[in-house]
């Protein structure tokens, strides 16, 4: 992607990033889709390309969800102690705060809110999001459950479940991340 079609009061690390590549992370590796497509992700201001993204298609998914099967079986994330769970949440919130101006001018050149807006509302409220939730993990707790039978001990135990599959859509990408990220 050519940054001259970005425009001229991006930050150089926002037009660094809108200047690509733009891949696809599966388990940790950056990736094209593996049919090759791509689609451009266009500024809703001018009708003018920001980047060409990888277009994920239906072997990317079934890649993703089975890398992330695998994590969530052999203990990666689904075995991190609750302490662990805050601390990582707590660093994705404090990433976003060291790079909220990038991020909002990022948020603004995508959807084409002001600035200022995506700044105070998407990036503030989506650090804020995960903050209250990195406050969680240490406060889910099981219970005992009474039970009528005699020498007979029932209790809950909370964990995770599997993997679940978000789609973020256009308009609050970065806040909507952290609302289906952070839970």
């Amino acid at each position: 992607m050519s940054t001259a079609t970005l425009p001229d009061v991006l930050s150089e690390p926002a037009r660094s990033f809108a200047a690509g590549p733009h891949r696809l992370l599966i388990g940790g590796e950056r990736l094209e889709a593996a049919d090759g497509r791509t689609f451009e992700t266009v500024d809703p201001s001018t009708g003018r390309t920001i980047a060409e993204v990888a277009y994920a298609g239906t072997e990317d998914v079934d890649r993703a969800v089975r890398v992330a099967r695998e994590a969530f079986e052999d203990g990666r994330w689904s075995g991190i102690a609750a302490a662990a769970r805050t601390r990582a949440m707590l660093a994705l919130a404090d990433a976003i705060e060291a790079h909220a101006d990038e991020l909002a001018e990022l948020e603004s050149l995508d959807n084409g809110k002001p600035v200022k807006l995506a700044k105070r509302v998407d990036v503030h409220l989506a650090v804020e999001h995960l903050r209250y939730f990195a406050g969680w993990p240490t406060k889910i707790t099981g219970a005992t459950l009474p039970v009528a039978q005699p020498d007979m001990h029932c209790y809950t135990r909370k964990e995770p479940v599997g993997v679940c599959g978000q789609i973020i859509p256009w308009n609050f990408p970065l806040l909507m991340a952290a609302w289906k990220i952070a839970p």
